[in-house]
């Protein structure tokens, strides 16, 4: 198999039928396999894990809530001030949600869903759509609108700066999920890469191979622990953002 192969076989997601509703044909894919996975743990998982009153379950229960604290106390209250109370249940379950299918990737016969451009995109409209809502909730349709324009800016100034702003809004989701994308999707190519030199090296010679052999193991396993630091890292910088996006358009002054 061609080193072309075997990195879309693992990055590429794969369609495996088609669910036909009237006009709409929804592909079932590795990718929603995973996504369905996601979120089955925190319907299912989270909530039986938070009421067990088992012992041997309590040091899971107390790290989901040293992380909600931290989400609360550290990245949403800052940022939207007191008002973003109502607004940890979303940020929490967008940080556990990208956090499982990053970690999911790295388990045998996984696949990371958040390396498919289509799941970073659907996951940065929906913080597109809670950073207009929560803006308009907090300021009024005119006065969220009118305070896309820093104030002091010259009034003939304004039909060229307001398009402007507008796209950025746009410009702002659509780094969200490139930015997710990106960082998830290049590390399991490195990953494979890696893995593919051991028999790239081989084919020319047992002893080459086995020599390489080491080497390239070393690597992918260095790989993959920069690939769990890097699970975290993404999920926690995919919310902060969000959570500073939102407190601008909640607080534009």
């Amino acid at each position: 198999m061609e080193l072309k192969e075997i990195l879309e076989h693992h990055v590429v997601d794969h369609i495996w039928s088609w669910v036909v509703l009237g006009p709409l044909h929804l592909p079932i894919s590795k990718h929603l396999l995973m996504m369905v996975i996601a979120g089955l743990i925190l319907l299912v998982g989270f909530p039986l894990l938070i009421r067990s009153r088992s012992a041997a379950l309590a040091p899971f229960r107390a790290m989901i809530e040293i992380v909600v604290l931290f989400l609360r106390d550290d990245i949403v209250l800052p940022n939207l001030g007191i008002k973003g109370a109502a607004y940890v249940g979303y940020f929490a379950t967008l940080f556990f949600f990208i956090l499982i299918m990053n970690l999911i990737g790295l388990v045998p016969y996984g696949a990371t869903a958040t390396g498919n451009l289509a799941v970073t995109a659907g996951l940065a409209i929906t913080s597109f759509l809670l950073i207009n809502f929560s803006g308009i909730k907090e300021q009024g349709l005119i006065g969220y609108f009118s305070h896309l324009v820093p104030k002091g800016v010259p009034g003939w100034l304004y039909p060229l700066m307001f398009p402007i702003e507008l796209m950025g809004l746009v410009i702002k989701t659509f780094a969200l999920a490139i930015r997710l994308f990106a960082n998830m999707i290049a590390g399991h190519i490195v990953i494979l890469v890696f893995i593919s030199f051991i028999f790239i090296f081989g084919s020319f010679g047992a002893a080459v191979g086995l020599g390489v052999a080491p080497i390239s193991v070393g690597l992918v396993l260095f790989t993959l622990l920069l690939e769990l630091l890097v699970a975290f890292l993404q999920a926690y910088v995919f919310v902060t953002l969000t959570a500073i996006f939102t407190g601008a358009a909640m607080h534009p002054h």
